[in-house]
């Protein structure tokens, strides 16, 4: 009965392919990892022209692990790579909620300076794209990056990533952190505003209701669950849900809630785009005409343009933010200035 081998986790099949896994297996014993990662390689194009994709992920994935886990970065994100050129080529579905963990266990073992995280991280969204079915990729992939970034106290990618994962109470709590470590006090219901509008533009209203009771819960600054909260701009995102929530999609209603809080809503010029959109999606408003703005930036900037244009192909982007910089740029976790800015 074969055996597997202690570097490889797999049961070799012919006999070639034994010879190199066995001589993989004194290479790492012997350190010589550039050697290694060669080896991996030249199995990857074997098992891929034979089909052999559960044989050829394990391989890759115990690959990488063992480079990384000797700062062999490049080399194991390169491994990890193939890992999501395999998933695409095999047309993996049936596991893929596992590799997206294993994929990000191999994200977290990266150094953020390390170029190829990044390129693995854009790669690994899309691939979960196409398992979702979703232009801005699978929620869940999303999550597990959020969880990364943060716990590298990354809070700009992790309230990006957070805000595609559907889920509110972890984006919630990473708000409730982003607004004490990287805001003003005056500002903590802006960073939470601006969250709750862009999630119910991507039509996301349970996400948005549990992100918003959990940051007004358990922040220490506001620790209240109902109305009336200690700023206006917080009662209107408690209105504005509770009107959705309820069916209560009368136009007029919006407009008076929107007429009411005006002068609070006027504080971040990005709300104005967010609440045509709302208005569009959930009261029946008409489409205002598309302005001129300038392009988004940031690693899915276009993917989320392609997203927004989909709802109801109106109003790309918003205004870089003028003299609102600072709060707009805290406001969205963004270490470009406000560049960032998830619309």
């Amino acid at each position: 009965m074969a055996t597997k081998t202690a570097a490889t986790g797999v049961v070799p099949g012919a006999r070639g392919v034994a010879r190199v896994l066995a001589k993989l297996e004194s290479s790492i014993e012997s350190g010589n990892y550039y050697e290694a990662h060669q080896m991996y390689r030249t199995l990857y194009f074997r098992y891929l022209s034979q089909k052999k994709y559960d044989e050829l992920l394990e391989l890759l994935y115990k690959g990488s692990l063992t480079l990384l886990n000797h700062e062999q970065h490049t080399s194991g994100a390169d491994l990890g790579l193939l890992i999501v050129d395999t998933l695409e080529k095999g047309k993996i579905t049936e596991d893929a909620e596992k590799w997206m963990q294993k994929i990000a266990v191999l994200l977290s073992k990266l150094p953020s300076n390390v170029v190829e995280r990044e390129t693995l991280l854009v790669k690994s969204v899309k691939w979960s794209a196409s398992v979702s079915k979703s232009q801005v990729g699978h929620p869940m992939m999303h999550k597990l990056i959020a969880q990364i970034m943060w716990n590298e106290d990354n809070l700009a990618q992790a309230r990006h990533h957070f805000l595609l994962s559907k889920d509110g109470s972890g984006c919630g709590h990473m708000l409730i952190q982003l607004s004490q470590t990287k805001g003003f006090p005056s500002e903590m219901d802006l960073f939470i505003a601006q969250v709750i509008l862009q999630q119910l533009c991507l039509k996301e209203t349970s996400t948005a209701a549990e992100t918003f009771a959990t940051y007004t819960k358990y922040h220490p600054k506001i620790a209240c669950s109902e109305p009336p909260f200690i700023t206006p701009l917080l009662n209107f995102i408690f209105f504005l849900l509770r009107a959705i929530e309820a069916n209560q999609r009368k136009l007029v209603v919006f407009r008076t809630l929107c007429e009411l809080y005006k002068p609070s809503l006027e504080r971040d010029p990005s709300y104005e785009k967010y609440l045509q959109k709302i208005g569009m999606i959930f009261f029946g408003a008409s489409q205002p005409q598309r302005p001129q703005t300038e392009g988004m930036g940031g690693i899915f900037g276009d993917l989320l343009n392609q997203f927004f244009q989909g709802l109801d192909d109106d109003l790309e982007d918003e205004p870089a933010g003028g003299s609102h910089q600072r709060v707009g740029s805290a406001a969205a976790g963004s270490a470009q200035g406000g560049k960032e800015e998830l619309d």
